[in-house]
Formats: C-alpha cells, sequence, structure tokens
C-alpha cells in the first residue's frame, strides 16, 4: 500500500491524547517505520501543511482541530547497545511507551530510571520535555537520539550539549520545534548505582531500608503517583499542568515571611524552585471547578477533563488560576503541556 493510501482524513484525536479534548486532525499518519516519514516530501498534496508529532498525547492540549497533518509515532524496539566500565547502553524506539521501558530496564538489572516510573507518554517525548520526577530528570541519564530533519530527510544525531537540556525543556521545544522527529533515545545507566530519595515522600518508604533496590523504589513510586494523580483512562488529565516557577533566593526570603510553610527546593545558582503547587493550593483552587474542567482534588497542579471539556475551558481556568497565584504571591506560573 502506498504512504498516500496509509494517511487518513478528518480523524477524531480525542483518544489520542490524555486529556481527551473533541478535536480533529485534517490529515492524519500513524507512523510504524522510518520509511514512512522518509517519502513525505514525495506527497505534493501534503506541501505546506503544518505538521505535529503525537507520541502519547499525555503533554498535549488540543484547542481547536488541526489543519495539517498529525504524525503518530508509533516506532518501537528496544535493546542494549554497548556496555562499558561505567554504564550500561540502552536503546529504545520512540514509540514505546515509557513506563513500560522503564519497567523493562529494571527487569534486566538495570537501575537509574526508577524514579521516572508511570510518568505517562512515550520514549520519544521524554527529551522534548526533559522530563522529570522525585528529584531525577532525563538529561540524567541521557546518552544521545536520532532525530530525522524533515527538511532533508537526513538523520542526526544528537549529543547531550545538542539537546540544550533545561528544566522542563529543550531544543526540540524552540529552534527545532516542528522541524523533525525523534526517532529513538539511547540512556547511560550506571553500573555503580545509587538511589536517589531526596524527596520526602519517597525516603518516607525507606526510612528502615538503608539500600533499596531500583524495583523497590519505583514501586513506591508507582504507589506515591496512584494515590496522588488521577488515572487519565478514567479522569482526562495531562498530569502536572504547571511548572514549579524558579525564584531568586531574595524572593523566596520575602516570601517565606509572610508564608512560613511555603515549599521550595534549592537549585543552581542559588536560585529555589517552588511548589507550584503548594502556590495553587493555597490560593484555594484545589477541588474548584469552573464549567467542564476543575483542579483535581487531590493534586492542586493536575487540571481534569470532568466530561466533554472544550480547549477554551482549560485555557480559561489555567489563565485564572496564573492570575490569582500572581495575585497572591507575586509569582508567575508558567503552563507544563503544549498547547495547540
Amino acid at each position: 500500500m502506498s504512504l498516500i493510501q496509509l494517511i487518513q482524513s478528518n480523524v477524531s484525536l480525542r483518544f489520542f491524547t490524555t486529556f481527551g479534548i473533541a478535536a480533529s486532525a485534517r490529515f492524519y499518519l500513524h507512523v510504524m517505520e522510518v520509511a514512512q516519514l522518509q517519502q513525505l516530501n514525495q506527497l505534493p498534496e501534503l506541501a505546506g501543511l503544518p505538521r505535529l508529532i503525537l507520541g502519547g498525547g499525555s503533554n498535549l492540549i488540543l484547542t481547536r482541530d488541526f489543519p495539517g497533518l498529525v504524525l503518530h509515532i508509533a516506532l518501537t524496539g528496544r535493546g542494549r547497545v554497548n556496555e562499558d566500565d561505567q554504564f550500561t547502553y540502552v536503546r529504545a524506539a520512540a514509540g514505546e511507551v515509557w513506563h513500560g521501558f522503564v519497567q523493562w530496564t529494571l527487569t534486566q538489572g538495570w537501575g537509574g530510571l526508577e524514579n521516572l516510573s508511570l510518568i505517562p507518554g512515550s520514549v520519544g517525548a521524554a527529551p522534548i520535555q526533559n522530563i522529570g520526577a522525585y528529584g531525577v530528570e532525563i538529561k540524567d541519564c541521557f546518552h544521545s537520539l536520532s532525530w530525522f530533519e524533515f527538511a532533508t530527510g537526513k538523520i542526526h544525531t544528537f549529543t547531550h550539549a545538542d539537546c540544550q537540556f533545561a528544566y522542563r525543556d529543550s531544543v526540540f521545544k524552540h529552534a527545532l520545534r516542528d522541524q523533525g522527529v525523534i526517532l529513538d533515545v539511547t540512556f547511560a545507566l550506571a553500573k555503580s548505582w545509587q538511589p536517589k530519595l531526596s524527596y520526602g515522600d519517597v525516603a518516607q518508604n525507606f526510612h528502615d531500608i538503608a539500600t533499596p533496590t531500583p524495583q523497590q523504589i519505583s514501586t513506591a513510586i508507582c504507589a506515591i503517583r496512584q494515590e496522588k494523580l488521577p488515572d487519565p483512562k478514567i479522569i482526562g488529565n495531562a498530569g502536572s499542568f504547571f511548572k514549579n516557577p524558579l525564584v531568586s533566593a531574595e524572593i523566596r526570603t520575602v516570601l517565606l515571611t509572610r508564608f512560613p510553610q511555603l515549599v521550595s527546593y534549592p537549585q543552581a545558582a542559588g536560585q529555589y524552585k517552588l511548589a507550584a503547587g503548594w502556590l495553587i493550593e493555597n490560593a484555594g483552587w484545589r477541588g474548584r471547578v469552573l464549567g467542564r474542567v476543575g483542579v483535581y482534588q487531590k493534586q492542586a497542579l493536575v487540571l481534569v477533563n470532568l466530561g466533554g471539556a472544550s480547549g477554551a475551558e482549560v485555557i480559561a481556568l489555567a489563565q485564572e488560576i496564573q492570575a490569582d497565584v500572581r495575585r497572591q504571591f507575586g509569582v508567575s506560573l508558567e503552563v507544563e503541556p503544549v498547547l495547540i
């Protein structure tokens, strides 16, 4: 079957994103092979149309129908590709489910990704967002990735430095946004593994265990996430909706004089990361509802689809929260998911 025959028209994207907003794509391609991407430039019917890369849909808020081509990346495969005295190098295709990949590495006896257990989405999306949780980010164990460039059809290898990782950020969200697609990601998992238990919720599970195993940490983190976060299969959501804001030590000191219970974490260069969930909850938003969207009762950092929510309703709620937090704390919140 030719590529043009595989491309579908007017496809609903509602069930391809975890927030579950009704929206459709003018054209849609379920990408199973790199060859399909290489053939795109041979189709004049698609010339000039915008493209949207879709993985697990867990970090995407659709506010309207998409007028171009949606490329749903479903490339699969995973395995060990190399090792040396310090690291085991493990590669996964972009369409692999992130949590499934993490669990696979643990069953092989390779620690390093356990703190990132149960984060929804695909492997290919993980470096774009530099996903992180419980004191670990992708950049901490990232080695390299393969990236397909739309304009030339070439495949490039990106090193750690090439990706320009920052807090929930990378070059793929800026200079290279919509210019190509990640094909696979390689991780360097340290053989001299050490547990990372800096976050209180995690450490509390191991106060009587000196050195927990990677699998034990993963199990604990899965339980914590399941307790705090809604299952998107039951309640539509995109996980954490706002980034934890970074502020100077001076601003943190001022806030602490007014709000002694403020939750914050020291960062590089003397900055502090404030817990966005704490700010939202103490601004009075936990559990509140606006139309068909609301703030999750158990975790104020999560916005939820209460049934039939529109993109406009999600944006309206987010803007209300941002304005209220800015008014009460003088701190600006930045939306974490990609808004289309």
